[in-house]
């Protein structure tokens, strides 16, 4: 047993404990949470921190297939270069199993308990079989022609069949409305429905997105003509968002992860709440990456006023310097100072373990969850708010 006490903990689904102590056994299954208050002393037994205790990160969007290409992109060059070097230097250059393994091991030394991963392949299959993180899988369709859609989603489901041989959790789902055909959507939409199976798509990364949907040009048209030598002439631009042309193609009751949403209007939230619940319904930031590529960032404001679902993603090394989780909140806490750090824990834990449906074991310090324990130092207490040097370590 161990008796872990600290300056707060932040339990994840409650209030903020000052003093409080944490009781979990050798395995790191939580017991009980003891509240000490102004009544607190040292105890014989009790490890003490000064800094925050909080639950394990959930990394709710990573690609741990392109750990290989860290910084081999340059920085905020827009979505359609960013979109050509990964087209290009995949075509070189492939993940090794060890440059994963090393980025496996970072994020869990970085306090991330599970991960909802992208994959194209299953290159990724031996190291999450013997990770120490919890992964939920997404295995990303692409297919912009219709003549590719029979090819691309019988690949998807022998990916899919290997990792549930493996029994590691995992479902099929689209990259993204622009990359997927109505054909390839449908396939990919009847098979979530039937398998209940969680549905992820990449969601508004970028302006270029808006512009192919409502008038067919821009970066992602260029980068379909110029760089893949796409036959682009069946595609009719809809004249909407996005998020709002592929909406008939998300299926309405199964769990929906939307990843970036950095141009997602009050508009789109209001036509998600005429085809689905917003209650099953995820919004993924991950704020580095957006930074990193467009240079831009969603709009919180609203995102909070609508009450949506909101959970944090690192993204990948391909757009990112460190797959963390801490960073994530740090770049949040200093666009958008007003919101509360208890409120940035909860995106990062229990959201993205809802988000993942794997809520009954992370997310919290809830008596019988075992979500990993991580201490947060370098905190301000008296504005409760991150320093730039703070750091996050593993406890269990």
């Amino acid at each position: 047993m161990r008796k872990i006490a600290a300056t707060y903990v932040f339990p994840g689904n409650g209030s903020i404990i000052k003093n409080g102590i944490l009781v979990c056994n050798d395995k790191g299954t939580i017991l009980e949470i003891l509240d000490r208050g102004a009544n607190f002393k040292e105890e014989a037994g009790v490890e003490f921190y000064s800094g925050i205790l909080v639950p394990g990160f959930v990394n709710t969007h990573c690609h741990l297939e392109l750990s290989h290409l860290q910084n081999k992109i340059p920085k905020k060059e827009g979505i359609g270069n960013f979109l050509q070097q990964i087209h290009s230097l995949r075509k070189t250059e492939s993940s090794s199993e060890k440059v994963m393994q090393i980025s496996d091991r970072k994020m869990w030394a970085a306090g991330i308990a599970a991960v909802g991963d992208i994959s194209n392949t299953d290159a990724s299959l031996p190291i999450k079989a013997k990770s120490k993180i919890y992964y939920h899988t997404f295995i990303e369709v692409f297919g912009f022609h219709p003549t590719r859609a029979e090819r691309a989603f019988l690949k998807a489901q022998e990916i899919l069949s290997k990792f549930e041989k493996s029994r590691l959790s995992a479902s099929i789902v689209p990259h993204s409305g622009y990359s997927v055909s109505p054909e390839l959507f449908k396939k990919v939409q009847q098979h979530t429905f039937k398998k209940e199976s969680l549905f992820c798509i990449h969601n508004q990364e970028s302006k270029a997105e808006s512009a192919f949907f409502l008038s067919g040009t821009g970066a992602i048209a260029k980068h379909f003509s110029d760089n893949l030598n796409l036959e682009t002439n069946h595609w009719q631009p809809t004249e909407k968002s996005s998020l709002q042309s592929i909406l008939q193609f998300i299926p309405k009751n199964n769990q929906l992860l939307l990843v970036h949403n950095t141009h997602t209007t009050k508009e789109d939230i209001e036509a998600i709440k005429q085809h689905r619940k917003l209650a099953d319904t995820y919004f993924v930031l991950c704020p580095n990456s957006n930074l990193f590529i467009e240079n831009e960032i969603p709009n919180l404001q609203l995102f909070r006023e609508e009450k949506l679902n909101i959970c944090l993603g690192t993204d990948s090394l391909a757009s990112n310097s460190q797959l963390s989780i801490l960073q994530e909140i740090q770049v949040l806490q200093q666009n958008f100072p007003e919101i509360k750090l208890d409120e940035l824990i909860t995106w990062s834990c229990l959201n993205g373990a809802r988000a993942l449906q794997i809520e009954n074991a992370f997310g919290s310090f809830d008596k019988g969850k075992t979500p990993g324990v991580n201490l947060i130092t370098g905190i301000d207490f008296k504005t409760m708010k991150l320093r730039s040097n703070a750091k996050v370590k593993r406890l269990l």
